[in-house]
């Protein structure tokens, strides 16, 4: 027995929850740089604002009174945990599914629905995030639930079968999980048009046609639960640490030390996960909305003697690639750094002669305490210029406070 737990409009619900003069107003998220709108609250919404619309064509509409938010992801982070804290203090298990959704262990509860409308009040008023809460039988129907429940209901259980099956014939084919618009056009052109129409299709003709994802997908709106609760997120292969800069950087010694600064950031997240890596990677890009300019789209990998999690090492690796990486005359708008080959130092087969894993886990240990207590950045790499404003800096003229994660921003309360 599943629940889905999803908070509503998530990023522009966390600007709300510590902005209160904003309910009720018409407010927009912006990705990194102020690109385009990566979240809507129903206000916004109802202006006709699409996710992904580009910034500068909402500039208008300000007037109206919509409010552009540059993107916090800090304060959506740590309001991601609270809602989790909240659901595991609730349940017996769960699996967090992303930074706004939650899939909970309902099994053993008798009366599904008053708990979740209960634990449903308990996230709003812990957190001030409104949420929409689907239980069925398994993930998939648990999903459509919850779509169901986002349309005003707030919880919905598709666990009698009389309402899911009336449920069923009315969800479109598109918005089923797992299914995507490739496979819904290629559905819909053969009648399958519906949630009800896949459930119902012949399992020997979708596996043929469309192979075993979509048959899971279809024994999920059947009510047999293919996909399992994770609780324990899979170590992953690689991690990935790249920005879009605010503005075209020319300055050679300004991106290396943008690449620094990423560097560093992903062993930090290598360190937290526990994991090492065997290889480093490097790329970096001009800007492809502007093929006037002159183009350049680098990227290098090498391969670790001796895999690590020490920023140093990975540092050094990085400054070698970056002999002869960047050309001359051009202007870059975006770079990277990935590490390659992840996996945990007990899984490493050893050298005869050397060490599975190189490096100094203590000092690494101990700057990673510093920053914790301190806040990031306390303690840096000179190649990373750490305390200074860098040029390749994202562009983020309405950034909202770190009002949970930073002593300065704690917002006062006046009686």
């Amino acid at each position: 027995m599943f629940a889905l737990v999803d908070c509503n409009n998530f990023y522009a619900s966390c600007e709300i929850a510590w902005r209160p003069h904003l309910r009720g107003r018409p407010v927009v998220v912006l990705s990194n740089n102020d690109g385009c709108a990566i979240a809507r609250s129903p206000e916004a919404k109802a202006l006709g604002i699409k996710m992904g619309q580009p910034a500068h064509e909402l500039r208008d509409l300000v007037r109206s009174g919509l409010v552009m938010c540059s993107a916090n992801f800090t304060l959506y982070g740590d309001m991601s945990r609270r809602v989790v804290a909240i659901l595991r203090e609730q349940v017996p298990r769960l699996e967090v599914y992303s930074v706004d959704e939650c899939f909970l262990d309902f099994r053993g509860i008798r009366d599904r629905e008053a708990f979740a409308h209960r634990l449903r009040e308990r996230v709003r008023r812990g957190t001030g995030i409104n949420n929409c809460i689907g239980i069925a039988e398994s993930k998939g129907l648990a999903k459509l639930a919850n779509k169901i429940a986002k349309r005003g209901a707030g919880v919905v259980d598709l666990v009698d079968a009389d309402r899911r099956n009336a449920a069923l014939e009315d969800f479109p084919i598109a918005d089923v999980w797992g299914v995507g618009p490739r496979w819904a056009a290629k559905l819909s052109a053969i009648g399958i048009t519906t949630a009800a129409h896949l459930r119902d299709a012949s399992p020997a003709m979708i596996l043929e046609r469309y192979g075993v994802t979509l048959l899971r997908t279809q024994r999920e709106l059947q009510g047999t639960a293919c996909l399992t609760l994770d609780e324990v997120e899979p170590d992953r292969q690689q991690i990935v640490v790249s920005r879009s800069f605010g503005e075209r950087v020319e300055d050679h010694a300004a991106v290396a030390q943008a690449l620094a600064t990423f560097a560093v950031r992903a062993a930090e997240k290598l360190r937290k996960r526990g994991l090492v890596a065997a290889g480093v990677q490097v790329f970096a890009s001009t800007d492809t909305f502007r093929p006037e300019l002159r183009q350049h789209h680098p990227c290098r990998a090498m391969t670790l003697p001796t895999a690590t999690s020490d920023s140093r090492l990975i540092l050094a690796s990085v400054h070698r690639m970056l002999a002869s990486f960047l050309r001359r005359g051009c202007a870059y708008k975006r770079a990277g750094v990935a590490l390659l080959d992840l996996a945990r130092p007990s899984a490493l087969q050893s050298d005869l002669f050397a060490p599975a894993v190189v490096g100094d886990d203590k000092l690494m240990a101990l700057v990673d305490g510093i920053n914790r207590r301190f806040g990031r950045g306390t303690a840096g790499f000179g190649a990373t210029g750490w305390q200074a404003r860098p040029t390749w800096g994202m562009r983020q003229r309405d950034v909202s406070p770190c009002y949970t994660t930073r002593w300065a921003d704690l917002p006062i309360a006046h009686c």
